[in-house]
């Protein structure tokens, strides 16, 4: 069973193995930008935008990607990240200043 997990500070080492039990050494992540919080540990990204909501984040601030531990790429690719209306018409997070925020919350919080 995913456990999501959400945090705006330096996740545990079980954190982490909580939130890697899903998808092994890759952890689905949806950021919120501007508050600099994190859910991550989910088998889509879709559960964790919806906890984030419920959490109280807007929506035109949650991005959706991951990071593979493998590597220690992050990538920036989820359906939630389609906002035609918003410039992003990609699965891709399109802006390079939402990239960077992004990729600052993930390396603090992961």
């Amino acid at each position: 069973m995913p456990i999501i997990i959400i945090r705006n500070r330096k996740a545990t080492k079980k954190e982490l193995d909580n939130m890697s039990y899903e998808l092994g050494d890759y952890i689905k992540v949806v950021v919120d930008v501007e508050k600099g919080i994190l859910a991550g540990g989910g088998g889509m990204h879709y559960d964790e935008e919806q906890l984030l909501l419920e959490y109280g984040c807007k929506q035109k601030n949650l991005w959706g990607g991951g990071i593979d531990f493998t590597t220690n790429e992050i990538d920036y690719n989820s359906m939630i990240n389609i906002r035609p209306n918003e410039n992003n018409p990609s699965r891709d997070i399109l802006s390079e200043d939402l990239r960077k925020k992004f990729k600052e919350i993930v390396e603090e919080i992961l």
